[in-house]
């Protein structure tokens, strides 16, 4: 049974969350979550919500991610892109830079990296773009799904790798996800989805798409802020695990 895990949320990457006056579902979230993973512009955001997503989680003790991905702002960075490995490197460079100065300014820094999206798939198994990903990142943590050539390939180099789990997303019986729009894709019951995270913490398994469990080692859990319902998903997630006596609280 683990004593402690990590749980963070996709976050920065509506707007409108952080129009004035408004206390939102990212504001919500830092208030659940323990890692913040910030979308850096080139799948959603742009630096004024960095900075309120980065200014936030610094007053609430939450640690700061670059959530990079694709250049595709269109598809919200969910369709794979055949992107040469030495134009990736530079665009994933791009954007931890441009987070690292809003976090900066913030009062706060990056803690890790984790990719987005079509781009964190394409990573479990696409060598050359997990090399890009990993040439990027410097000495930061890398955070991805167990078993992913972006962690073997990070870890290989001294770097210190994460291994994430999902409390709202389908799961095949390789452990990989099930793509989006596909049966089984996403998962919304509360109920559900606190026992899912229950059973990744102290079993380490989780319920596949086709009933059958699943081996998930994993020290941080995710629930996307788009889900239906993320804020109460993340509240009934974060209160099973305190309840099982599960430590919820941050890697970095």
């Amino acid at each position: 049974m683990a004593t402690g895990i990590d749980l963070n949320c996709d976050l920065g990457e509506d707007f409108d969350a952080w129009a004035p006056g408004v206390e939102g579902i990212d504001a919500q979230l830092l208030g659940v979550v323990t890692s913040a993973n910030v979308a850096c512009g080139f799948h959603a955001g742009d630096e004024r919500v960095m900075e309120h997503v980065c200014r936030t989680a610094a007053a609430r003790g939450v640690r700061v991610g670059a959530h990079v991905s694709y250049a595709d702002r269109e598809h919200f960075g969910r369709r794979y892109l055949d992107v040469p490995p030495d134009e990736l490197r530079a665009q994933v460079a791009q954007q931890i830079a441009v987070l690292g100065a809003v976090a900066e300014r913030s009062g706060t820094r990056i803690a890790y990296v984790k990719p987005h999206g079509a781009l964190y798939n394409a990573v479990v198994h696409h060598e050359a773009q997990a090399a890009a990903v990993v040439d990027a990142v410097g000495s930061l943590p890398v955070v991805g799904l167990p078993g992913s050539a972006v962690l073997a390939l990070a870890g290989a180099r001294g770097l210190r790798t994460v291994t994430e789990a999902f409390a709202d997303r389908g799961y095949r019986p390789d452990g990989t996800l099930v793509p989006r729009g596909e049966p089984g894709d996403l998962v919304t019951d509360e109920d559900e989805v606190a026992a899912r995270v229950l059973s990744i913490a102290t079993a380490g398994v989780v319920r596949g798409a086709d009933g059958r469990d699943v081996a998930v080692r994993a020290e941080s859990v995710c629930v996307h802020s788009d889900t239906p319902g993320a804020v109460v998903l993340a509240r009934r997630v974060r209160g099973a695990l305190e309840a099982a006596g599960v430590q919820v609280r941050a890697f970095a």
